[in-house]
């Protein structure tokens, strides 16, 4: 049941009309941050196509289908060719590609294509989830567009990324986007101790620094976590307040160390989310509706000197290196260009015009 899963509200509305009226499109896209279970909706969906006792047409939770549905069998092993197969539920009509190494291939596509030809073994609909879709290559999106043109009757596409700018416009425009937000605070903490896995002053804590994502309150590694916004509030302050150059230089230096490598894409999701945060403040919106809320002061102190217009274009360029990451740039020259392009978008702001 949707009630079960947190968050996005707007979303379950969304989908359940979609089912009660039986006009679930042949193909969805989900977008949003990392961790904010846009791949357990997809199941959810997934459950209630093929519920066999469904209420309201929502799935019951409690059928053998909802149950089996619930678990994925991956691969046991790292090796990569199993990796490349769909990875079936313990339902027979249900099933997940992912990337077994950085791209989604065009074998992988055309099982899809193959799978979703046949009719339902045992439920109602079979429904396909492709993981992190920003991986497909344009080989592989190629291959998946002939199923998303002409989607049989009982098969359904789930696409799950979170970043749509990465994949095809031909892609896009043959999915219906369903945008997930970050979670509040306020729906981590009430779901870390509803599960009880930790006491309220840590429930908290958590959900304060996960950044909206359930998945990083889960992990637990709120040391890792706080050392990157650390990290990503300096690349902030340089850029508006200080406009220290040399110490834009110091974090992209820092972001590529070896010690690092791991954290990279992470670390750009927390920069993202600082200036989204500040760029919100900047507008006058609620300190209660950011997902750094505990930041807030500081926060504060870049909003008054952020252009709105600049924090948009930041986060476009942030988003463009990220699509460059796909091929093996060099990271570093990368990301020293990236902190410059951002600080010299700061200087013409502040330059005088010339009438």
């Amino acid at each position: 049941m949707f009630a079960e899963l947190t968050g996005n509200e707007r979303v379950k509305a969304a989908l359940k009309r979609m089912l009660v009226s039986d006009r679930l499109p042949g193909a969805l896209l989900f977008t949003g941050e990392e961790g904010i279970g846009k791949k357990l909706f997809a199941l959810e969906v997934a459950r209630a196509l093929n519920c066999r006792t469904p209420k309201d047409e929502e799935a019951c939770g409690v059928c053998s289908s909802c149950t089996r549905i619930a678990k994925l069998n991956y691969p046991q092993r790292d090796d990569a060719e199993e990796w490349t197969q769909i990875i079936w539920t313990n339902h027979p009509d249900v099933g997940l590609v992912v990337a077994p190494k950085r791209v989604l291939r065009v074998e992988q596509m055309r099982q899809i294509e193959k799978e979703a030809n046949f009719r339902p073994f045992e439920g109602k609909a079979r429904v396909f989830l492709i993981d992190e879709a920003d991986k497909l290559n344009d080989a592989s999106a190629n291959a998946l567009l002939k199923v998303l043109e002409e989607p049989p009757r009982t098969s359904h596409l789930i696409l799950i990324t979170a970043r749509p700018a990465m994949l095809l416009p031909t892609i896009l425009s043959r999915c219906q986007m369903i945008r997930f937000s970050p979670l509040t605070p306020a729906e981590i903490e009430t779901h870390l101790t509803k599960i009880n896995l930790v006491d309220k002053k840590t429930a908290r804590l958590r959900a304060r620094a996960a950044g909206g994502s359930m998945g990083r309150a889960l992990s637990g590694d709120l040391v890792t976590f706080t050392s990157q916004r650390k990290a990503m509030l300096k690349v902030l302050n340089a850029l508006v307040v200080s406009d220290d150059r040399a110490q834009l230089l110091r974090s992209a230096e820092q972001l590529n160390e070896a010690q690092y490598k791991e954290e990279f894409e992470e670390r750009l999701d927390v920069l993202e989310t600082l200036i989204r945060d500040a760029w919100m403040l900047s507008l006058g919106v609620e300190s209660s509706q950011l997902v750094n809320e505990d930041l807030t002061p500081e926060l504060q102190e870049i909003s008054e000197k952020l252009d709105s217009a600049r924090a948009g274009d930041w986060i476009l360029q942030i988003e463009d290196m990220r699509e460059q990451l796909i091929v093996n740039i060099n990271r570093k020259v990368t990301t020293d260009a990236l902190f410059l392009v951002m600080a010299g978008d700061v200087a013409a702001q502040k330059r005088p015009k010339i009438r």
